[in-house]
């Protein structure tokens, strides 16, 4: 009987061991499996913070109704901090963004003056590393292509102001897609493009080297609308500096440049390409005009950019209808000079007192509101701390894949942390 009972223990024993080690296995595989993964459009209206917002749902929808960023589900109040600084630059901010790592303010695409390694472990963007890993990459600027909330993904240099050598990598990048402004800076000094005169000083003209490295190259919105649906590979080429006009209001040029797409038209066109041959990809895409106009206090032209910016969300979000596997996400990276409504000193048919702005600048006749439920159209003003990038109330917003992850407190370096598990599947510290 003391035989048969060792037996059994042994066996018993045995299968135990069996089944620890195949729960250990079972365990592991999950740790270390990846998770589906997805493609990313990333939205980022430089400078719109939620006053911003508000403006914009008052002025274009009214108070009571929605724009197509009040109807994105996921909600998070972004931290905008850098390694040195409590407000953001542009170009810290968008390389946080693209590297998920918080640098100085004085970096593009760089730990300041040294090179930079993203929080993945990759010595690049993780725009590069989806590049290198098949899948499509684009970018699409209301300004010029040189601005840092895209060419943070693609340029890595040790100065803000070294505009050529940022476009010149932009376009050795290969990227699927690069639309934009800022044609100065893809022509020699003194040669006649088709919106001005080039800029560079190293003699390249990198219209012709895109061409030969395959790119179909257009300069309006009509050539944009005709070229998406057949390029392999596209750079348009939209204004000699930025799509928009960022002067005081007082001086009666228009917000945008006229024959230039819109953000939603190269947003579109974007897609048709980024998301040819249901390639997984990263499109990112900045609405410049909502910083840049608000940093010269112009609030009627920061309201159109920002209808704009909403537009191209509104492409985005029917995108992601069709395309459920993919994750729209939209912030910005700071809060341009603090933009207010106020309605206690505005009353029809009479000028807004100084500071404040009105339709047509300081002191004008008030905006008038979208009607609200009742019908009414209310007058307000705009208020402004200055032209400063502040740390201001900034939110996170997002809708479809992984978007179920945008609550609570998002740091800047989460936009990368998202992007990176929505794009490879990899959750990182």
């Amino acid at each position: 009987m003391v035989g048969l009972h060792e037996g059994c223990e042994a066996t018993y024993n045995w299968r135990m061991r069996l089944w620890i080690l195949g729960l250990v296995l079972v365990v592991t595989g999950c740790a270390t499996r990846q998770a589906p993964t997805g493609s990313v459009i990333f939205v980022h209206p430089d400078g719109a913070g939620l006053n911003h917002w508000n403006a914009a749902r008052i002025y274009h929808a009214g108070p009571d109704g929605q724009l197509e960023w009040d109807q994105l589900p996921g909600l998070a109040l972004y931290r905008s901090h850098l390694a040195d600084n409590l407000s953001a630059t542009s170009h810290g901010g968008g390389t946080t963004h693209a590297f998920g790592i918080k640098v100085p303010a004085d970096s593009y695409g760089m730990n300041g003056q040294q090179p930079l390694v993203a929080r993945s472990g990759a010595p690049h963007s993780i725009m590069r590393e989806a590049q290198s890993r098949g899948l499509a990459v684009g970018i699409v600027n209301s300004g010029d292509l040189n601005e840092p909330g895209t060419g943070c993904f693609l340029a890595s240099v040790t100065s803000r102001q070294a505009s050529e050598e940022i476009v010149a990598q932009i376009v050795a990048s290969g990227a699927d897609v690069i639309l934009g402004g800022g044609e100065r800076w893809f022509l020699p000094h003194g040669v006649v493009g088709r919106h001005g005169a080039g800029e560079r000083t190293d003699g390249r003209n990198l219209v012709t080297a895109a061409q030969a490295a395959g790119y179909t190259v257009v300069y309006d919105a009509r050539e944009l609308a005709a070229a998406a649906p057949r390029a392999a590979k596209l750079l348009g080429l939209f204004a000699h500096k930025a799509t928009f006009n960022d002067v005081p209001e007082e001086q009666g040029l228009p917000h945008y440049q006229a024959g230039a797409p819109t953000l939603a038209e190269m947003t579109s066109a974007a897609l048709q390409v980024v998301a040819r041959n249901h390639r997984p990809f990263l499109l990112v895409v900045e609405e410049e005009g909502t910083d840049n106009l608000g940093n010269i206090n112009n609030a009627a032209g920061t309201l159109e950019a920002l209808r704009r910016a909403d537009a191209a969300i509104g492409v985005a979000r029917r995108f992601v209808r069709r395309h459920p596997r993919t994750l729209l996400l939209t912030t910005a990276d700071s809060d341009a000079s603090g933009m207010q409504v106020i309605g206690t000193v505005a009353k029809a048919g009479v000028p807004v007192p100084t500071p404040y702005d009105g339709r047509d600048g300081t002191a004008t006749l008030p905006f008038d509101a979208a009607p609200d439920k009742a019908g009414r159209r209310l007058p307000f003003a705009i208020a402004w701390i200055g032209p400063y990038d502040t740390y201001g109330a900034v939110l996170v917003r997002g809708e479809g894949w992984n978007s179920d992850q945008i609550r609570g407190a998002f740091d800047n370096t989460d936009i990368y942390r998202l992007m990176y598990r929505t794009l490879f599947g990899i959750a990182l510290p």
